[in-house]
């Protein structure tokens, strides 16, 4: 059965996947995402959100199983996974905010209101192709609305201390610390962690993979 590699350092995309049945081995891309975006929107015109995720989520991706087919890795039956989130308010994309004055305006702008967080997945089979492997290189992006409480000075300053909101994109986790300040969403909720499983199942159904393949045994 294959393998899944996580192109992803993400803590919370990994506890996601292990919680469906999923060990997924991690690998961390090297991809500078500033330049990938400014690369990508010289050639194409100003990026969506949706789209931008995208092409980070591909970047990973591809970036790392580069990498695989060029090491010394015994494993040839895996599937590469990278994903990239966004917030979308006010049609402004924030990513992380990496220090505490940004991660502070942000939540004085969220607080009381709703804002979209956009996940890209893309998926890169390096099955062999003698062994059941479609060379498939695909992706999508999954969209979800995100409803925040009327938090108070006090909350924002209180949750920015614990340094939690620093690393993640759009200041927040539903998943942690900032739980109790998420009222709602309206669409799949493993997106705001980071990544959607029955996303990741369809890309999977694409390259001839059921999820439970998958599965720890």
């Amino acid at each position: 059965m294959p393998r899944l590699v996580l192109a992803s350092a993400s803590p919370a995309r990994s506890v996601t996947l292990r919680a469906a049945g999923v060990e997924p081995l991690v690998r961390v891309s090297s991809v500078d995402e500033e330049a990938r975006l400014a690369e990508a929107a010289e050639r194409l015109g100003p990026l969506a959100p949706e789209d931008a995720v995208l092409v980070l989520a591909q970047a990973k991706a591809q970036d790392v199983a580069t990498a695989w087919e060029g090491s010394d890795e015994e494993d040839d039956d895996v599937l590469v996974l990278g994903c990239d989130s966004m917030l979308e308010i006010d049609g402004e994309i924030l990513g992380k905010p990496h220090d505490a004055a940004t991660a502070t305006a942000r939540w004085q702008q969220m607080r009381g209101r709703s804002a979209t967080l956009h996940t890209g997945h893309w998926l890169v089979d390096l099955r062999d192709t003698d062994d059941a492997g479609t060379g498939a290189t695909i992706g999508a992006t999954s969209s979800t609305v995100v409803h925040f409480a009327d938090v108070s000075d006090r909350e924002i300053e209180a949750y920015v201390a614990t340094g939690e909101p620093l690393h993640v994109a759009g200041a927040f986790t539903i998943d942690g610390l900032g739980g109790p300040f998420v009222t709602g969403v309206e669409g799949d909720h493993h997106g705001v962690t980071g990544l959607s499983l029955p996303l990741l199942r369809e890309l999977l159904s694409e390259v001839d993979v059921i999820f439970p393949d998958l599965w720890n045994r």
